[in-house]
């Protein structure tokens, strides 16, 4: 068994040089694929080698498949690393890198095709055993079977989008007059935004937290989970502050979920790391997709548990062996990420330009993941997000203090982020309680903006 001598990592940002700086400890050469727009980032000017691929539009360069392969090509990387977003869930990239004898650092084509259809996933996975919820038996192909379903199921109910994610193509029926304009709209977005407008029907949970399972599985066909995340604190279905270990789940619930996901895994033999994401309402999870990927919050599992995802995601697509087995798996502490964008706090719009001044948070128990520097220009056509601070600490009060801390001490000037906005929701006595569900955000800031 070898490992890899020469990863190309095809993404931006702090993830790439998050897979950067993993690689180098594992003694890997890299190879960064850049735009024009990110000639001076910092994981462009930390890697052995870096290719320009394209222009700064994604489909003009992170999106460009033939690029990408033709900068594997001439630098002779083994394995390609797709990071999150962009290519990273997408199997016919997969499937392109194994035909051309390269690795994909994930799972097979296979089971990124089954995720990614949202609705041969829960099928799937109810099928495996998993809790889902209540909801139409596949596609919704008209209006009329649409409010027939929604009647069946009990109003409200929550029309999404069978490829995708990230919110597109999910509207809310509360009523049966709501439900054709619900059905329109959610297929014409999920066509704009996936090329596919296939849609399915769900029961609207109403309060419901979003939890996460973390798993990790090698090709020996062994399965860990990590434990969760609760994701919650979302705006328009993007998350902004994550947690773990989750507040107030039962031990047996979730002990009965992570032994339902390792039974499942093993089923599908799945490789790599992964996601399952859960609702949770009333005692009960819910099963709601999975992500055949890295997540952007992995950094809090890592936190709690010690393991290093990005070197065993790595590892497992080398074909070693995970080096741990379930019973070596202990949460210990509590760890909060805190999601800086580079947005207008108040208003969300983004906020590009010149970085003057940057110095990130410090001191014991503090993490910041960012490929922001004092001079960087934050382009405005990829994802806003310039960093990521996390605190950890043994309780969760003594967390949330060393956040408090430093958000307080965080300084990025010449563009506005929502540092102010964690400031806020770090007073705030539901956060402090840990009482909020996927909706708490939207009414907080619908609130404030009236207050204001």
């Amino acid at each position: 068994m070898k490992l890899f001598s020469k990863i190309l990592i095809a993404n931006r940002g702090e993830i790439a040089l998050r897979i950067l700086r993993a690689c180098q400890e594992l003694g890997i050469k890299t190879v960064v694929v850049h735009s024009t727009a990110d000639d001076d980032s910092m994981p462009v000017r930390l890697a052995d080698e870096s290719v320009c691929i394209g222009e700064p539009a994604g489909r003009d360069s992170y999106l460009n498949m033939r690029a990408i392969m033709s900068a594997a090509e001439i630098t002779n990387a083994d394995a390609i690393h797709p990071g999150v977003g962009f290519l990273s869930e997408n199997a016919k990239f997969a499937r392109m890198i194994m035909e051309h004898g390269r690795v994909f650092i994930g799972p097979t084509p296979e089971h990124i095709e089954l995720m990614g259809d949202k609705i041969t996933a829960k099928s799937t996975m109810q099928k495996l055993g998993m809790p889902v919820i209540p909801g139409s038996n596949g596609e919704i192909t008209s209006e009329a079977a649409a409010v027939c379903q929604a009647e069946e199921i009990g109003f409200p109910v929550l029309i999404k989008a069978a490829s995708g994610g990230g919110g597109k193509g999910m509207k809310v029926a509360y009523c049966k007059d709501d439900v054709a304009q619900a059905y329109r709209l959610a297929r014409t977005e999920a066509k704009a935004n996936f090329g596919n407008d296939a849609v399915y029907m769900e029961r609207y949970l109403k309060a419901p937290k979003h939890i996460e399972f973390q798993i990790l599985a090698d090709k020996q066909g062994h399965v860990v989970t990590l434990g969760e995340r609760d994701c919650s604190l979302q705006r328009n279905h993007q998350k902004i502050w994550e947690e773990a270990p989750a507040l107030g789940l039962p031990q047996r619930g979730r002990a009965k979920v992570e032994e339902l996901i390792v039974k499942a895994m093993k089923k599908l033999r799945y490789i790599g790391v992964g996601t399952i994401e859960m609702l949770y309402e009333d005692g009960e999870f819910f099963f709601m997709e999975m992500n055949t990927r890295l997540q952007v919050e992995h950094t809090i599992t890592e936190m709690v548990t010690g393991v290093d995802l990005v070197k065993s995601q790595i590892l497992a697509a080398a074909g070693f062996p995970l080096e741990i087995a379930q019973r070596d798996v202990v949460v210990r502490g509590h760890a909060i990420e805190c999601r800086i964008n580079a947005e207008d706090p108040c208003t969300f719009f983004p906020s590009p330009g010149k970085v003057t001044m940057y110095h990130p948070a410090g001191g014991l128990g503090v993490r910041v993941d960012s490929h922001t520097y004092s001079g960087y220009v934050i382009p405005p056509y990829y994802d806003s997000l310039i960093g990521k601070l996390i605190a950890f600490a043994p309780t969760r009060e003594e967390c949330l203090a060393r956040m408090r801390r430093a958000l307080n001490e965080f300084v990025v000037d010449g563009v506005a982020t929502i540092i102010p906005l964690h400031q806020r929701l770090i007073e705030n006595p539901d956060v402090l309680r840990g009482e909020f569900n996927i909706h708490w955000l939207k009414g907080f800031l619908d609130a404030s903006e009236k207050a204001s």
